[in-house]
């Protein structure tokens, strides 16, 4: 499964100007694209409306992206961050448990900037970005490109859930650790991995639920939604064409894991062409976070 990558993860944000202020001014993280909604007028609008429909949340197709990073999507674990018009904060759950990266200009900069942090082990601080998300910072940098480490997710049953990811979905186990409750997967060393922590009782996504996102050769697809059909899995969408005019069609399929966390599986090949750096990206991102304090009663 070598040929997979985790592409990125998707948060729903309530306030633009601070969210942009803490994955740029404290991560040191990239605009990589960006992207206005009305209604479904491309494949990313398409997808997300597949998405959004599938939820209880109000959703009147009206929204924003923006993709933030260390580098491109081709070789980095992204953010998306989405926001719906209109809607200023999401309950948090107990599902999303952070992201961890390993960089000392991270912690400096929040050091800076009086953005909170708390030691939580030797060098590696908690943080949090606007909204409760939490995020784990090393202070040491790496020789590898990409500073974004792994993505702790939570889950009710250990065992059940590595049958999940590893036996359906085709990951590598990296570390497992049976009296913590955790392990860690991945599809090649040299990607984000996914951490599956155990926790009591049930999973909750409230209405801040995200969704992780992997890449897989296009052909490998309809394979893979046959096998969650044979096992019973859920598939929250249907394996999809979504066109972009003048640029290639995207296949996307949409499951659920056993504790209901969304994973979105594309097809490599056209999504590395959607998802191109956009260097006007990052003016988009100021131009709408101006326009939000003004007009939104959230901001």
């Amino acid at each position: 499964m070598a040929a997979r990558r985790a592409l990125h993860f998707v948060f729903k944000v309530g306030n633009r100007f601070q969210t942009a202020r803490f994955y740029r001014d404290v991560l040191g993280m990239k605009v990589q694209a960006g992207l206005e909604c009305n209604g479904a007028v491309s494949a990313h609008c398409n997808l997300a409306s597949h998405v959004q429909n599938s939820s209880t949340e109000p959703y009147d197709g009206k929204w924003s992206k923006t993709m933030v990073g260390f580098g491109p999507e081709d070789d980095h674990f992204v953010a998306e961050l989405t926001y719906n018009y209109g809607i200023g904060d999401y309950k948090l759950g107990n599902d999303f448990m952070g992201i961890t990266l390993a960089s000392s200009q991270a912690v400096s900069n929040a050091r800076k900037l009086e953005w909170p942090l708390t030691e939580v082990a030797e060098g590696v601080f908690e943080t949090e970005a606007p909204g409760g998300y939490k995020f784990y910072l090393q202070n040491r940098s790496l020789p590898q490109s990409d500073p974004v480490l792994k993505v702790t997710l939570a889950v009710s049953d250990l065992h059940k859930s590595l049958n999940y990811w590893c036996d359906l979905l085709g990951m590598k186990i990296y570390e497992k650790d049976e009296e913590k409750q955790r392990a860690l997967l991945g599809y090649a060393d040299n990607q984000c991995k996914l951490e599956l922590q155990g926790v009591k009782g049930a999973v909750e996504h409230a209405a801040a639920f995200g969704r992780i996102a992997f890449s897989c050769p296009q052909k490998e697809l309809p394979d893979l939604e046959d096998l969650m059909k044979r096992e019973n899995q859920k598939i929250l969408t249907p394996l999809v064409s979504l066109d972009t005019p003048g640029k290639a069609t995207v296949q996307v399929v949409i499951l659920a894991d056993p504790d209901g966390h969304e994973i979105c599986f594309v097809g490599d090949e056209a999504f590395r062409e959607l998802s191109k750096v956009d260097p006007e990206g990052s003016k988009l991102l100021d131009d709408v976070s101006v326009i939000s304090t003004f007009v939104s009663p959230w901001a």
